[in-house]
């Protein structure tokens, strides 16, 4: 497919008057700069600036946008007023789509922060450390549609007299029992996909904690052991509180990961059979069904939920520091 030069020609001008303003700016902040001595706020200010123009122009100014087409219908033309609320927390596909995002944002972070930590419990002091993270890394290597193009496969189902292709259904058939079509029966389909978005992000958790485990000193560690404390109890009341701030950190990032869960969910099952997400929602609203009023308010529903784990998280942050 050629580019077109001409048809283009408005999107560019819009990217090289973008970068003119921007370049002026800097150039403004230097010139401020070195015509004499400024005071240490008004240095930061003008330090500042590029970054906040970029903020103000990439994420406050469509955030106030989509608040405001949050409020209107027929594609944005007309005013609606609360109907778009109101119909998220009326119409079936909506409300499930808010179900299945608060029971991922639940139990995504909880399994792969468990079984991180187990992994990690197990080779943080191993001498095989290395090879076996990278193992548990290797699916963080795929991008999340090749995460769900690889566990649809899993999945995948064909009828009894044909050749199982899918991992699961040729497990079931070789232990004589008949193929099942796994993401299409509701809601056990949601904890097919769940299954998937952990195998995902159980790396992340896993490598994070096993930093966090041999960081822990030894010294409270050897002193347990020689109360007479078993292993179990060391590890529950010793090596626990110690790697908490990251124990929270990892919950945090995967929650807030999980409910922007949108890859996945598209790549196997399209939001059908009951397994539709905010984020998938909010995308067939605007861009298939043409409701950018309703895609709109699914959104700022969606930014009011990820606000609190943010905001906990800043905070943890600067307490840490």
């Amino acid at each position: 497919m050629s580019f077109d030069a001409v048809a283009q020609q408005p999107k560019l001008l819009y990217l090289l008057q973008g970068l003119a303003a921007f370049a002026a700016v800097i150039a403004l902040i230097l010139l401020a700069l070195h015509r004499g001595p400024v005071r240490r706020r008004a240095a930061a200010l003008l330090l500042l600036a590029p970054a906040l123009l970029l903020l103000t122009v990439g994420l406050l100014l469509p955030g106030l946008r989509t608040l405001a087409l949050s409020f209107t219908g027929d594609g944005g033309e007309t005013w609606a007023g609360l109907d778009n609320y109101v119909w998220m927390f009326t119409d079936h596909r909506a409300l499930v789509a808010l179900r299945n995002t608060l029971a991922g944002a639940v139990l995504v972070p909880t399994a792969s922060t468990a079984v991180g930590l187990l992994y990690a419990a197990a080779v943080a002091r191993s001498r095989f450390r290395a090879p076996a993270l990278a193992l548990v890394l290797m699916p963080m290597a795929i991008s999340f549609v090749g995460a769900g193009v690889v566990w649809k496969f899993v999945y995948a189902y064909r009828p009894p007299e044909a050749g199982q292709i899918g991992l699961l259904n040729q497990i079931l058939v070789a232990l004589g029992g008949a193929p099942r079509q796994w993401l299409v029966d509701s809601p056990w389909n949601v904890l097919f996909l769940i299954v998937a978005m952990v195998w995902t992000q159980a790396g992340f958790a896993a490598v994070l904690l096993t930093g966090a485990i041999r960081a822990v000193p030894r010294e409270p560690t050897e002193a347990a052991l020689l109360d007479g404390a078993s292993p179990r109890q060391v590890f529950r009341h010793v090596t626990l509180p110690s790697i908490r701030p990251t124990l929270l950190v990892v919950l945090l990032a995967q929650a807030i990961g999980t409910l922007k869960a949108f890859d996945i969910v598209k790549t196997m099952t399209g939001g059908q059979f009951d397994t539709g997400v905010l984020a998938h929602e909010m995308y067939d609203q605007a861009f298939r069904y043409g409701e950018t009023g309703r895609g709109a308010a699914l959104a700022v529903l969606l930014f009011l939920l990820v606000t609190p784990f943010v905001a906990h998280q800043v905070r943890a942050r600067r307490r840490t520091g």
